[in-house]
């Protein structure tokens, strides 16, 4: 978990030093880390990041200490094998040992909510963009696995209820990851699948590619 804000104000030289972070270079592409990650949620919700952008529990972000505000992370749960995308707009965790800050959907997706930490492999994406997809087109992500059998196996529990789902492939420098995906037409449509998805016990991101 994050620390509360009392706490923080403690850390009044370590945070200028974080926030001078945010002006370094973009990192190259397939850049990796592994380490310990945390998440944090409602009682951060509605507040600023250090990005100035506002808190949202619910969207696919994450806090580090040095990664440019706008890196998108493939983040992989390395005790469970599951894997999702997030964006960096925050700065911390500040606990030692750990190397990144989950927002409460990450960590739900990731598998992290419950036992709170767990380690994980950072790789750094840029501007990527999935096999065979066309730009800003809305998807489910209903599970991202480095195991294709696991990702076959959930898209043949989908197919019969949902006939758009399919297995894409996400190549990065360290690894290929094999995302269960279903498209969607609008926002709309994308959030009634998602809930359906929900409510057969899978943590459904929306995407918009």
């Amino acid at each position: 978990m994050r620390m509360r804000p009392g706490a923080r104000r403690l850390l009044p030289m370590l945070l200028l030093a974080v926030a001078a972070c945010s002006r370094l270079p973009p990192p190259g592409r397939g850049t990796a880390e592994v380490g310990i990650a945390s998440w944090y949620g409602q009682d951060f919700h509605g507040r600023p990041t250090s990005s100035r952008e506002i808190y949202d529990m619910h969207d696919m972000t994450a806090a580090h200490r040095t990664l440019p505000f706008g890196t998108h992370v493939m983040v992989t749960n390395l005790d469970n094998d599951r894997s999702t995308v997030v964006r960096i707009n925050d700065r911390g965790p500040f606990l030692k040992g750990r190397i990144l800050d989950l927002s409460y959907a990450a960590a739900r997706v990731l598998g992290v909510v419950g036992p709170g930490t767990a380690r994980v492999r950072l790789e750094v994406l840029g501007g990527f963009r999935e096999e065979g997809a066309t730009a800003r087109e809305h998807w489910i992500q209903a599970g991202a696995f480095t195991v294709q059998e696991n990702a076959y196996a959930l898209m043949r529990r989908l197919e019969k209820t949902f006939p758009g789902v399919r297995v894409s492939t996400l190549r990065t420098s360290s690894a290929t990851y094999y995302r269960v995906r279903i498209k969607a037409p609008d926002r709309k449509s994308a959030e009634k699948i998602a809930g359906r998805l929900s409510e057969m016990g899978l943590a459904a991101v929306i995407l918009k590619d």
